[in-house]
């Protein structure tokens, strides 16, 4: 039944709307990535919701902008309660004016789950795209998730198990950022707009997309820049959930470039420094070697650690199974920590050629062989579930076509 929604679909004489709700920068771009490739299969539709410019390029109205929803940390969401409740009660009396018939919510758990009990209790489908890492932590909540979720599309390829091991309708569908092409600019033509010497190694710094995370991550990453000296060239990509002039106060009279892209710099690097989170996943698909680091308020640290259930803060080496990258978390990320790490991948020898190896296999586990790229796949099941819908069968009884 998968196969029948990948093609062109039936065309609504009447515009289908669709609410959208992408809470950070890496749920935007996926959710600009599926909203190209819902468009291939029916171009009648609208959506609206939660997003940023991405999503904006592609034709979602939002209502919500995701910067304003871009919090970390279990003590640091509380201070922004009073705002994040307003942004939701903003987004559901929206909601209730145009009458979604689908919701994709992607991410953002926090925000997201809440969003998908309310579409739930107006009987409207609701898809998560992009599910929640539950496995990790807090494995009770996969509860919501089997009350409120119509269908969960998970991006790495254990998920799928986990989640139906529980009574969650769960397809594995790919990572999004596993298709995407090498850029195509030349390490010389990117040294040349952005002020940069090609001949000496690059590192890529990625202290995180939200505000609280730039602040508790990037001073030491500045520290380790400082300490490898000027014998590199420094890139900072600046998230879209940032603001460039507050990054470039960070940053201070430092030589380091902000660019507006994390993969190319990744890319054109030799090797990387990167918060824990989707950056590690783009590195990866960069082939670029990295150490990753991350650091929460010590309240935030202690209320969270405990409920950990993964042997691994890495995503790269949860996937692999195995420690690929090293680990600077909390007290062990220092700067002479992160240096030592970095000068062993940054040279040609057993580490780094063990490194590369590494990522290369996580890359090959984040596809799906023999289908299409992952927001295609997501698209043509949202579009067979969107089709269900509106024939009036019921889309609790659709678990089978929708299985892929």
């Amino acid at each position: 039944m998968l196969a029948a929604a990948s093609g062109a679909g039936t065309r609504y004489n009447t515009p289908v709307r669709i609410l959208i709700s992408a809470g950070e920068a890496s749920g935007e771009m996926y959710g600009a990535g599926l909203i190209q490739a819902l468009r291939h299969h029916e171009p009648n539709l609208e959506f609206f919701g939660v997003g940023g410019q991405r999503m904006r390029e592609v034709g979602c109205d939002t209502v919500v902008d995701a910067k304003d929803l871009a919090v970390v940390g279990i003590i640091e969401i509380l201070s922004h309660l009073p705002k994040i409740y307003e942004l939701f009660h903003k987004l559901i009396a929206d909601a209730d004016r145009r009458h979604p018939e689908l919701a994709i919510v992607i991410d953002s758990p926090a925000f997201n789950w809440r969003v998908a009990r309310q579409m739930h209790k107006r009987g409207i489908p609701v898809v998560y795209y992009v599910a929640p890492q539950f496995w990790a932590w807090r494995q009770g909540r996969v509860k919501l998730l089997r009350k409120y979720i119509t269908k969960a599309l998970v991006i790495f390829p254990f998920e799928e198990k986990f989640y139906r091991d529980r009574g969650v309708d769960a397809t594995f569908v790919g990572h999004p950022l596993a298709d995407l092409p090498a850029p195509s600019i030349t390490r010389e033509a990117y040294a040349k707009r952005h002020g940069l010497d090609p001949h000496k190694n690059w590192i890529t710094l990625m202290p995180g997309s939200r505000v609280k995370e730039v602040r508790m991550n990037l001073p030491e990453i500045l520290r380790a820049a400082d300490v490898l000296g000027p014998g590199n060239e420094y890139l900072l990509p600046v998230a879209p959930t940032l603001d460039n002039k507050l990054m470039a106060e960070k940053v201070g009279t430092r030589l380091i470039a902000l660019v507006p892209e994390a993969l190319p710099a990744l890319h054109h690097s030799r090797a990387g420094i990167v918060a824990s989170g989707t950056a590690t996943i783009e590195a990866a698909m960069m082939n670029t070697p990295f150490v990753m680091v991350y650091r929460v308020t010590p309240l935030t640290y202690a209320l969270g650690k405990p409920r950990v259930r993964v042997p691994y803060f890495a995503m790269v080496n949860l996937i692999a199974g195995e420690k690929v990258v090293p680990e600077l978390v909390q007290d062990d990320f220092t700067a002479e920590n992160v240096v030592a790490e970095l000068r062993k991948i940054v040279s040609d020898g057993p580490d780094r050629f063990s490194m590369l190896e590494g990522l290369a296999s996580v890359k090959a586990r984040l596809r799906r062989n023999g289908v299409a790229p992952a927001a295609e796949t997501a698209a043509a099941i949202v579009s067979l579930l969107l089709r269900i819908s509106r024939s009036g069968v019921h889309t609790e009884s659709a678990e089978v076509n929708l299985s892929g």
